[in-house]
């Protein structure tokens, strides 16, 4: 067997069940901040933890070579690389 990390079944497990977590936690993170707010919010970690926990998912659907669940995650990628730029972006008073 290689001693190549991306050879092993335990490695991919890992970044499999980390995706999960990561991307699981980010509903946790958007309860606490609304509990906090008192009303309806999404933190920018909320994204954050979208993107890395999904491209974590991504990489193991590859891996996995499973393309409906590559696409899913894939097209989530784009919705939350695009949520943390309209982030960036300075709001407009209306």
């Amino acid at each position: 067997m290689s001693n190549n990390l991306f050879s092993s079944v335990a490695a991919w497990y890992a970044i499999g069940f980390l995706g999960q977590l990561t991307f699981g936690s980010r509903f946790f993170v958007q309860w606490i901040a609304s509990e906090r707010a008192r009303r309806v919010v999404i933190p920018k970690l909320f994204w954050y933890l979208s993107l890395f926990g999904g491209a974590a998912l991504f990489a193991y659907a590859i891996h996995r070579r499973d393309p409906v669940f590559a696409v899913g995650q894939g097209l989530g990628l784009i919705v939350y690389g695009r949520n943390l730029i309209l982030h960036r972006t300075p709001q407009l008073a209306i």
